[in-house]
């Protein structure tokens, strides 16, 4: 259509020319087509073809990831879901009755990306979730099994080691300059296939694809038209530099394969939840105190507001880091530490990357009149002490090497505590069929989330049967005695 609006201009203004003029060209239009063409083509190859001097290069970015991206596969132990299959064997080891526990072994493939040499990789939680084995394959088919080092459902992700020396590795990059329309490389395993490398540019940031669940779930995902299938979950979303800009988690699709947008985790998110399980075991999350909403239009109008730039603040939580500081109910955030914040998604990503303690500089519009606090962020408890994940301990009663589980799996779990076995030697539990990873929950009707809980709770037993509830690794609730 442009072509032909460009034409109709040029025989307007054909009236206007002179006689001469008329002749030349009248004798243009009476050349050979061909002849025209062979002058005008080459200008069309030259705009339309050559390469251009800002073409990206994403050749040493490819080259640098693909020894840094490994693949990983998971291998799950299910029991059946019958009762006399959960419970068989240890009824028949207490009262004699006949039983058998059935099992299958589920295997996933997933992603991992290198962050150190010696053997550290940052995967997607729901990639080693509840994984019996993981086995960990390098682009050079070295073959290492790996350990779990934590897990935050809440971002999805999770620390895995092997032990090594001198692995390639990626280096973290600055998620937050990352620009809309930037030019990125998906590395992964894809369909079990190893070392694969799209490219794509940034669609889009801080997205809320609401595939976490709710509660405190962050979700903040940078959006990529690279191509991204089923196995790269975990994967590395680089840039140009061959940089760590974000991990692969999810993809938008009605098929389970690429449709045209994928999602990653961006890296200042990463790099935060990684340093936090290495040095406590647990993420560490500070909270501002407040209760958000999106701004919208409607929502201004409603509220009296002039704006619709920020994040409404629909309450602040009583003795909070906001309400401390001297925020109120109804005031607009609109930037921390210097970084504007339009949306809830923004905002959260933003405060995720600090810890309880921390120092943040919170502007906000209060009804026009603008005004900048320092808050100091509180843990979910409201102080700002470090939660670290509480320390294994023995139970000769049960034989059992038992662990204070943390608040990611209690809300995973959806319970207020729980003692996860981490560990089962020779005792009642012996040959049960209960797994290391069940959570018990209660013992004599006694919620139990410490050591100090189960002695009391064993204590109280005065009938001398001990009855025991709690989680199975799947989900599956259970109870027994002895």
């Amino acid at each position: 259509m442009i072509w032909m609006l460009a034409g109709l201009m040029m025989a307007a203004s054909c009236g206007n020319l002179t006689q001469k003029q008329n002749q030349e060209a009248t004798a243009k239009e009476e050349q050979p087509v061909s002849q025209v063409e062979q002058v005008q083509q080459p200008q069309m190859q030259r705009t339309a073809f050559l390469p251009s001097a800002n073409t990206p290069d994403f050749v040493d970015a490819a080259e640098h990831s693909v020894d840094a991206v490994v693949h990983i596969m998971t291998k799950v132990v299910r029991q059946s879901n019958t009762y006399n299959d959960f419970f068989g064997a240890l009824l028949g080891q207490l009262y004699g009755y006949p039983g058998q526990t059935r099992s299958n072994t589920q295997v996933a493939y997933g992603s991992g990306v290198v962050l150190t040499p010696d053997g550290y990789i940052v995967t997607n939680n729901h990639v080693v979730e509840g994984a019996d084995e993981v086995e960990v394959t390098f682009n050079n088919k070295v073959k290492k099994i790996a350990t779990i080092i934590g897990t935050d459902p809440t971002t999805d992700l999770a620390l895995i080691k092997v032990e090594a020396n001198d692995l390639d590795y990626l280096v973290f990059g600055d998620s937050d300059q990352v620009r809309i329309g930037e030019w990125v490389l998906a590395v992964g395993n894809p369909f079990n296939l190893t070392s694969t490398v799209t490219a794509g540019i940034v669609s889009a940031k801080a997205r809320d694809l609401s595939i976490l669940g709710e509660g405190t779930s962050v979700e903040s995902f940078i959006q990529t038209d690279a191509a991204v299938n089923p196995g790269n979950s975990g994967g590395a979303l680089v840039n140009t530099k061959g940089e760590l800009i974000g991990v692969n988690a999810a993809i938008a699709s009605h098929t389970g394969s690429y449709e045209g947008y994928s999602f990653a985790i961006p890296s200042n998110i990463v790099r935060k939840v990684v340093d936090d399980l290495l040095l406590y075991g647990q993420t560490q999350r500070g909270y501002l105190g407040v209760q958000i909403a999106e701004l919208t239009a409607e929502l201004a109008e409603k509220k009296g507001l002039e704006d619709v730039e920020g994040v409404y603040v629909a309450e602040v939580t009583e003795n909070g880091a906001a309400q401390q500081a001297g925020l109120k109910d109804g005031d607009v955030i609109t930037a921390i530490n210097d970084k504007k914040v339009n949306t809830k998604t923004q905002l959260m990503e933003t405060v995720r990357q600090f810890r309880p303690g921390d120092k943040v500089k919170v502007e906000v519009n209060r009804h026009g009149s603008h005004h900048t606090y320092t808050l100091t962020l509180l843990n979910e408890a409201g102080n700002m002490e470090v939660v670290k994940k509480g320390d294994a301990f023995y139970n000769s009663e049960f034989g059992l090497m038992l662990q204070p589980i943390d608040n990611n799996e209690m809300a995973r779990l959806n319970t207020k505590s729980g003692l996860k076995i981490v560990e089962i030697r020779q005792g009642r539990f012996m040959g049960s069929g209960v797994p290391v990873d069940f959570v018990i929950t209660k013992v004599n009707g006694y919620a139990v989330g410490s050591q100090t809980d189960l002695e009391n709770a064993l204590k109280s037993n005065r009938n001398r049967r001990t009855t025991i509830e709690g989680i199975y690794p799947n989900g599956m609730m259970g109870s027994f005695f002895y």
